[in-house]
């Protein structure tokens, strides 16, 4: 298969809000053969010591958002953010070229049934929204969303809800998927959703490659 074949096999979007349960999910995917490539696993390596983001981030944020290991200053990075909507916008167009760029060498190598791109804010942005065949979204009601965070970060519920107000409404996320997991309970109550989804993905992978 030639490089622009594919890139244009078919491949599914997840996406979901913070605590939803995305990473649960697409190792599941995975589990059942799926090439799950998370964006986020990516930015981390990007932004780890002597990562490929961070000379740029060096030269346009300072020394300072670098630590002495070489990686990108986290807290200091999030609180940069926070409190100046540019220092975000300029952290971005950093992150996001570098991002895409690794995602689609890691999807031309990808030997799964088909490609699952873990997103988290694939609604807020162009690019991903017309890059992908379906977009596939985690759910959960938002006081679930909120324990969950505030559980695994150690955050308090103000911090999470400054968080949840970046990203885009739930019912905005709603509207906007093509298909839809519930994630409220456990394990257990996902695996069903997932088999559906991975066979009827299976099945418009095959008749996009006929």
């Amino acid at each position: 298969m030639n490089p622009s074949a594919r890139k244009n096999r078919f491949s599914v979007g997840l996406t979901g809000g913070i605590g939803s349960g995305k990473s649960t999910v697409a190792d599941l995917f995975a589990m059942l053969g799926a090439s799950v490539i998370d964006t986020d696993v990516i930015a981390h390596q990007l932004t780890a010591a002597n990562g490929a983001a961070i000379a740029a981030i060096k030269s346009t944020f300072g020394a300072a958002f670098v630590t002495e290991s070489g990686a990108m200053d986290r807290s200091r990075m999030r609180e940069a953010v926070f409190a100046d909507p540019t220092a975000k916008e300029r952290l971005e167009a950093i992150i996001h070229p570098l991002i895409r760029a690794a995602s689609e060498h890691a999807a031309a190598q990808a030997s799964g049934s088909y490609v699952l791109f873990v997103v988290p804010l694939l609604l807020e942005t162009g690019y991903w929204k017309q890059r992908v065949s379906r977009i596939l979204l985690i759910d959960c009601p938002e006081d679930i969303q909120i324990r969950r965070v505030m559980q695994r970060n150690r955050l308090t519920e103000q911090q999470v809800r400054a968080i949840m107000a970046t990203q885009l409404p739930r019912a905005d996320r709603l509207a906007a998927a093509d298909d839809i997991i519930v994630n409220d309970s456990d394990t257990a109550a996902l695996l069903p959703q997932v088999q559906r989804l991975h066979q009827q993905y299976l099945a418009l992978a095959l008749a996009d490659e006929s």
